[in-house]
């Protein structure tokens, strides 16, 4: 049986009680809406439109708080397993991070916003949804609505959509970019602002010329000198773009530098990606930064039911500077699933810059975990000492202890259904995330593609991707599509995944997770190619 120290921020409390309860996830990704609609459309996806932490905020999680109550802004729980995995053939140790609050639904109220949207009206904008702009020519399928319409049309309607959601007292301004940059909107009170004018303006929107994304971004910081900063607002820029910046833009002066910068100052940053070529390997880099989120819109109707249900979320971060520290002589972490800071854990240490709110309706949260891959390096006493602190959006700081320790007596458990959903889905993303770095690796990078056969893929599937080899050559920045091809070895891997997969729906009975299983039937589906790596072909890219 797993023993476990209680936080004193926890006594026991009936569920009717908890459903009064929001939840918490990460920051970072919010979906992986830009892979599927890759998928769907025919290319082959970038590494980075997947994500742990987006694939995880596309479900509930029970967090393993149990008949717990937490009474502070955040109380994390924690939940042990260990299994055999059938790929590696390697004994496995896991810890789920449960993202609890104490904040009442009916009592959560965002702070007054200064919201500042920057919106890219350049060229590249004027591609279809479904299409890449540096392509030479675009795929189309006229039956489907988001074909119809241009990537402006989606990013204007979507501005649309999330200006409704603002209060009179909140401000808003509008600042616009293509090679130049341009004040639209000043940042002025809502109550003060002709709603059906600047709607009217939004929608008339046109695109045109180059692109400069760090010009928008400091003209949209322009607009915050028009008014005082005070903790009574949150400071937040939306940019939307079909975010296609070479790396240039990853210095101190640039457009991801100074949202770095900005977040300093108390302004973050929401990025909402427009298009099947939005670069989330790119945007993935300032995912990163305290109080930053991303989306990836798919259509408009889409997001605006997004907006409806969390608006109010998505802007409001409530935890900063998490950290976990794992005390134990037996085990360290090994791997991070759920955080876009998974990189900078160590051995005894994880880190995550931002907790936002999250749905919760009493059993479980949307996107509501983090789960820890554990080493095991030594012999003794299966206890872990668990140590986390963060600050609030005031700058306090808090602290709260507990402790887990593994079941000795069981090779393989799950200590609860959150915990082995967490696990299943992570298992699905790595699939994923290894199958596009081959994959891509077979067609525009610079990166010389290995024919290997399925028992040597599906050893190598279940690698946490960064500590590949190939990880770090994988990205790049601008670039044209990449045909959806399934290698036969992939092909087979994918049968055998499904397989592994529907097994472990079973026994979660959650329809939730058909959303994973229709992506790998579709990849199923695909007809078998090999790579080709000797033809000569015509790679140039530059388009005028």
């Amino acid at each position: 049986m797993q023993s476990r120290s209680m936080s004193s921020a926890m006594i026991a409390a009936p569920k009717s009680y908890q459903s009064k309860k929001i939840g918490m996830a990460v920051g970072g990704a919010k979906d992986t809406n830009n892979f599927k609609a890759n998928i769907d459309n025919g290319f082959l996806p970038k590494l980075d439109s997947i994500t742990y932490e987006g694939q995880f905020y596309n479900h509930f999680f029970d967090t393993g708080l149990g008949e717990q109550e937490c009474k502070e802004l955040f109380c994390p729980s924690y939940s042990t397993a260990k299994r055999m995995n059938n790929f590696s053939k390697e004994q496995e140790f896991f810890l789920s991070v449960g993202l609890n609050s104490g904040i009442k639904e009916k009592d959560f109220k965002r702070k007054k916003l200064n919201l500042v949207v920057v919106l890219d009206i350049s060229g590249s904008m004027s591609g279809n949804f479904n299409s890449y702009y540096y392509d030479k020519s675009g795929t189309k399928i006229e039956n489907e609505e988001k074909a119809k319409k241009k990537k402006m049309t989606i990013a204007n309607e979507s501005i649309v959509a999330m200006l409704s959601h603002l209060k009179d007292d909140d401000r808003v301004g509008i600042a616009l970019f293509d090679h130049n940059a341009y004040k639209a909107k000043p940042l002025r009170l809502v109550a003060n602002t002709d709603k059906e004018a600047i709607r009217k303006h939004i929608l008339e929107l046109k695109e045109k010329g180059g692109t400069n994304w760090s010009a928008g971004y400091a003209e949209g910081m322009k607009l915050f000198d028009e008014v005082p900063l005070s903790s009574e607002y949150e400071n937040r820029i939306i940019f939307l773009t079909d975010a296609m910046p070479n790396s240039g833009e990853l210095k101190k002066n640039k457009l991801f530098g100074m949202a770095k910068k900005a977040s300093k100052k108390g302004i973050h940053t929401t990025f909402i990606g427009i298009g099947v070529d939005f670069n989330n390997d790119l945007v993935e880099y300032v995912s990163k930064t305290k109080g930053a989120n991303y989306f990836s819109v798919h259509s408009s109707k889409m997001f605006k039911k997004l907006l409806d249900k969390e608006f109010d979320y998505m802007v409001t971060p409530l935890v900063y500077d998490l950290e976990l520290k794992l005390d134990s002589k037996v085990y360290t972490i090994e791997a991070v699933y759920g955080s876009p800071e998974a990189k900078m854990a160590t051995g005894q240490i994880m880190k995550v810059n931002t907790l936002f709110p999250s749905s919760s309706d009493g059993e479980a949260t949307k996107g509501g975990v983090i789960l820890l891959k554990l080493k095991k390096t030594g012999d003794g006493s299966d206890d872990i000492k668990l140590h986390v602190s963060y600050t609030d959006v005031d700058g306090k700081s808090f602290k709260n202890s507990g402790k887990v320790a593994f079941n000795s007596k069981k090779s393989s458990y799950y200590e609860n259904l959150g915990i082995q959903k967490a696990i299943l889905v992570s298992d699905y993303v790595s699939v994923m995330k290894n199958w596009v770095m081959d994959a891509r690796a077979g067609c525009n990078d610079n990166v010389q593609w290995i024919m290997q056969d399925h028992v040597t893929i599906m050893k190598r599937t279940m690698v946490f991707p960064p500590k590949r080899p190939i990880f770090p050559t994988i990205k790049t920045w601008e670039r044209t599509s990449c045909k959806l091809k399934v290698s036969e070895g992939y092909k087979k891997l994918f049968q055998t995944f499904k397989e592994h997969y529907v097994y472990g729906m079973r026994p979660l009975n959650d329809e939730s997770l058909n959303r994973e299983l229709n992506i790998i039937e579709t990849l199923l589906a695909q007809k078998t190619e090999a790579f080709d790596t000797k033809s000569k072909k015509d790679d140039w890219q530059f388009v005028q």
